[in-house]
C-alpha cells in the first residue's frame, strides 16, 4: 500500500509539471486561395504561399493554415471559419489576416465587402477579436495579381484595398506584411513573361490535372508560393522580430 501511494504522488508530481510546461506557440494563417493549401493528387501544380510557409520553420512553432479558396473577410466570418481560429487561439499565439482579392468581387453579395466600409470593419473586428483571445494579430496586403499593359508596364488591380489594410494596421498598431507592395517589385523585377513561371501558366498536356493547359495570373505555381514565402519570411523578421528565431537559417 505504501508503495502504491508513492506511485500515485510520482504520476500526480508527473502530471502537474506537465501542465505547467508552457505550450507551443501557433501561427495561425486566415486568407484566401492565395494563402491556402492545394491538393497533391495528379501532380496539380497550384500551390498557396501559407502551404509552404511551415517549411522554412524550426520546431517549437506550430502553423495551422485557415485560409480557403474563395473566401472573403466577408464570407469567411459569415461561414464560422473565425470562429473556428478564434475557439483554438490561446494567448501568445499569432494569426497572419489576408483578405481581398474575393472582398472586390461587387456582384457576389456574399464575398463582397467594400473597402472604405465593411472591408473595414471586418478587418478591425479580426484585430479585436484575436487580441481579446490574448492572440497577436498581424495584417498582411493581398499578393498582385499579375497584369501587364500592352506596353509590359506593371498594373495594379486591387484599388484601395492594400491602402485600407496599411490604414487599419497604423490605427490599431499591428504589424503590417505588406505582400502587395512587395510582389508587385517582384514583378516588376521578373518582367512581363519571365513572371508567368510565378503564376499558373500551364502548357496543355503538362499536367494531369489539367488536361487542357491553364493561364492564370492570380493563382501561384510552387515556385511563385517560395518566392511569396522568401517576402513573407523577410517582412516577419522586419515586422516581428520575435518569430525570427523561429526561421530556418
Amino acid at each position: 500500500m505504501k508503495y502504491l501511494s508513492k506511485t500515485i504522488i510520482l504520476l500526480l508530481i508527473l502530471f502537474a509539471s506537465s501542465c505547467t510546461q508552457k505550450k507551443e506557440t501557433t501561427i495561425f494563417l486566415v486568407g484566401d486561395s492565395t494563402m491556402a493549401n492545394k491538393p497533391f493528387a495528379n501532380g496539380n501544380p497550384e500551390r498557396g504561399w501559407g502551404q509552404i510557409f511551415p517549411l522554412y520553420l524550426n520546431e517549437g512553432i506550430h502553423v495551422e493554415n485557415h485560409a480557403v479558396n474563395g473566401r472573403s473577410s466577408k464570407s469567411f466570418r459569415d461561414e464560422g471559419k473565425w470562429a473556428k481560429v478564434l475557439e483554438n487561439m490561446q494567448t501568445g499565439d499569432y494569426v497572419i489576416i489576408q483578405f481581398g482579392h474575393n472582398d472586390e468581387k461587387i456582384k457576389d453579395s456574399t464575398r463582397y465587402a467594400d473597402a472604405d466600409t465593411n472591408y473595414r470593419q471586418n478587418l478591425t473586428r479580426f484585430v479585436s477579436e484575436a487580441r481579446q483571445k490574448g492572440g497577436i494579430p498581424v495584417l498582411a496586403t493581398s499578393i498582385v495579381r499579375r497584369k501587364f499593359d500592352e506596353k509590359g508596364v506593371f498594373q495594379e488591380s486591387h484599388g484601395m484595398y492594400p491602402q485600407v489594410v496599411r490604414e487599419v494596421a497604423e490605427s490599431e498598431q499591428v504589424p503590417l506584411l505588406d505582400l502587395q507592395q512587395l510582389t508587385k517589385e517582384l514583378l516588376i523585377n521578373y518582367g512581363e513573361d519571365a513572371s508567368k513561371k510565378l503564376y499558373l501558366h500551364i502548357n496543355a498536356g503538362e499536367y494531369e490535372s489539367l488536361p487542357d493547359g491553364r493561364n492564370d495570373d492570380t493563382h501561384l505555381s510552387a515556385t511563385g508560393a517560395f518566392r511569396i514565402c522568401d517576402l513573407a519570411k523577410s517582412e516577419i523578421i522586419q515586422k516581428v522580430p520575435e518569430l525570427s528565431v523561429y526561421f530556418k537559417k
